[in-house]
């Protein structure tokens, strides 16, 4: 296994060396003789090796590594976002360089070669994975929550996966000898006192477990590890982030929504004449909830028709099905846009720029009735994107998104905020990210 996993991380290494290289020649066969002041060599080498840095850097924040993980489209689409962003800033180091502007289809060049060559790596990447780790042998657990073959179709995973049995948590429990085919184990919707005896048995046995958390589990996530009167303890309270992070946080979030109002106010005059040729404002305020449950206005982009809720009930999209959305307003959801005037929302205080996404107050007080743990979300200001929409959708069930916004909250981190920001990123030209809840459901609760 050892020799195994070396050759995977090789064969990882070699893809970053294969996308260096394109801007490697173009660095050394007409930038390099073209800067104001022309390096040594080892100059050279270490404007080379910035590249890769950064290539690497961003291939690990949107995954394009994970090949047992991505479809080989994946793979693709996350090393080309992860090159695009490494030659758009070696791009404005080279501006500083030669001091003007230079041509920037070589750059464009570059790009293309790119991506023809992490197309050919992740097709040969894919085969070669499964040669090395074929699919292993697989049994699902399950209790409350069932759908996890489904699951492993849709993604794909069946060259991962082999699934050779399904048990019912009490079968499992009554007979742990059950499992000891396995090579792997799922957990789905498995209680903490069943879970951790079947857990000790696959760590004594050397079989893999993978198990979809609780709420329980994710709060103890951010245990804080001390010892007390001689014995092991763990230590569990409230969001409680230091006050460098709360002011760090704090400065971030002015600085840079106030640079991206800057940047992008074109495009925001562009978008706001587009929506008022469709007649009516060009905003749409809507009560919110952020920290402890305070309620704000938060200000976005109107896409739907003005009486879009003339019935007074609060609902959620059902995604391009809705015929409450404007023609503008099926566009500048797919990209974002109507989301861009929250910028205010955060110089103002009222947002972050990360963490859980706000909520409506009649939407939240429903799923906090069939789901009184939902509210532990509002621990955290409200943000303008957060763990939960980097690695969620629209769609996803309420109680996923609170065990993803609660994986945030327990880990307050400012370097996983900047993760997030650039995750985010990777998710603005997924559809699937958009997808809307089914037709006739006001909330996400029941899918």
């Amino acid at each position: 296994m050892f020799v195994k996993e070396l050759e995977l991380r090789l064969m990882k290494l070699l893809n970053a060396f294969l996308m260096t290289m394109p801007f490697a020649i173009a660095w050394f066969a007409y930038y390099a003789e073209r800067i104001a002041e022309p390096f040594y060599n080892m100059g050279n080498w270490l404007i080379v090796a910035l590249f890769f840095a950064l290539y690497v850097t961003f291939g690990r924040v949107y995954g394009a590594f994970w090949i047992s993980l991505n479809r080989i489209s994946e793979s693709v689409y996350s090393q080309a976002l992860a090159a695009c962003m490494a030659n758009g800033i070696m791009y404005v180091v080279v501006c500083l360089l030669m001091r003007r502007l230079p041509d920037i289809w070589l750059f464009l060049g570059v790009f293309a070669v790119q991506i023809v060559i992490s197309t050919i790596w992740s097709l040969l990447a894919h085969i070669v994975y499964y040669i090395l780790f074929p699919a292993t042998k697989t049994i699902i657990v399950y209790d409350e929550r069932q759908g996890m073959e489904k699951l492993i179709h849709e993604y794909g995973f069946e060259k991962k996966f082999t699934v050779i049995k399904t048990l019912t948590v009490d079968n499992c429990i009554n007979n742990l000898d059950l499992l000891k085919n396995a090579q792997t184990v799922f957990l789905s919707g498995v209680h903490s006192h069943e879970r951790n005896i079947i857990l000790k048995y696959c760590v004594a046995n050397n079989i893999m477990m993978y198990l979809i958390p609780r709420i329980g589990d994710v709060l103890m996530s951010g245990a804080q590890q001390m010892h007390m009167f001689h014995l092991p303890m763990l230590r569990v309270g409230r969001y409680n982030p230091s006050p460098w992070h709360t002011i760090a946080k704090r400065i971030f979030d002015v600085v840079s929504a106030g640079a991206l109002f800057l940047v992008i106010s074109p495009l925001m005059l562009i978008t706001a004449i587009a929506i008022k040729t469709d007649g009516g404002p060009v905003f749409y305020k809507q009560r919110r909830l952020t920290q402890d449950g305070k309620e704000f206005d938060v200000l976005k982009f109107r896409s739907m028709r003005v009486d879009a809720e003339k019935d007074g009930v609060a609902r959620l999209s059902t995604g391009d099905k809705d015929d409450r959305i404007t023609k503008v307003g099926h566009f500048i959801r797919k990209v974002r846009i109507d989301e861009l005037p929250q910028l205010l929302n955060i110089i103002g205080g009222s947002m972050s720029v990360v963490g859980p996404r706000p909520k409506r107050p009649e939407i939240a007080s429903q799923y906090v009735k069939e789901m009184p743990e939902f509210s532990l979300r509002l621990q955290a200001k409200a943000g303008l994107t957060g763990y939960a929409q980097v690695y969620g959708k629209y769609n996803t069930t309420p109680y996923d998104k609170l065990q993803m916004d609660l994986m945030y909250i327990s880990n307050p981190n400012f370097w996983e905020d900047l993760r997030i920001i650039f995750a985010t990123i990777k998710i603005l030209f997924v559809p699937e990210s958009t997808e809307g809840v089914a037709e006739g459901q006001k909330t996400a609760m029941g899918k």
